[in-house]
């Protein structure tokens, strides 16, 4: 691992999640029967999270034609989880790592996010993990107002 992250070629860390309806979910079960775009965003209800995750949304048809399963993964709570993703009709996973075990594991823990001290979120980032557990795409936002380029996204899975 990197300092910014889980390199290609990584064997993926297993973790288990709660998911927005509170299921204990094994992030690896994403990745068994294709390939899992894990995308871990700073925080639901947020501008740029919201583009990102509605952004993934109007794709999920394409990525899955790719046979790729979409999974986002915050820091956030499942019950704001859900409040998101039904708010915004999100139709993919969201993974609530709220004791930031996932942040941790897959290099991308944002310390003191948005200026509050002690408050750690997750890195924008996005990781493509092949049915073989290993990271086959790796990136890291600069800092998290950039969102990540869906067509590198795509062609990657092509």
């Amino acid at each position: 691992m990197s300092a910014r992250g889980l390199t290609v070629g990584t064997k993926a860390p297993e973790i288990t999640l709660f998911d927005q309806d509170k299921q204990q979910r094994p992030l690896s079960g994403f990745w068994k029967g294709g390939n899992a775009v894990l995308a871990f965003f700073p925080g639901a209800f947020t501008s740029v999270c919201t583009k990102e995750m509605c952004t993934f949304r109007d794709q999920v048809g394409k990525l899955g034609s790719l046979q790729a399963q979409v999974v986002g993964v915050s820091v956030d709570s499942p019950f704001a989880l859900k409040g998101f993703a039904e708010k915004n009709s999100i139709n993919f996973p969201l993974m609530s790592d709220h004791d930031r075990r996932a942040v941790k594991a897959y290099g991308v823990e944002l310390p003191d996010f948005a200026g509050m001290q002690g408050y750690t979120a997750a890195q924008r980032s996005v990781f493509i993990v092949g049915r073989d557990g290993f990271v086959k795409y790796a990136w890291v936002a600069p800092n998290p107002g950039v969102e990540p380029d869906y067509a590198e996204i795509e062609k990657r899975l092509g």
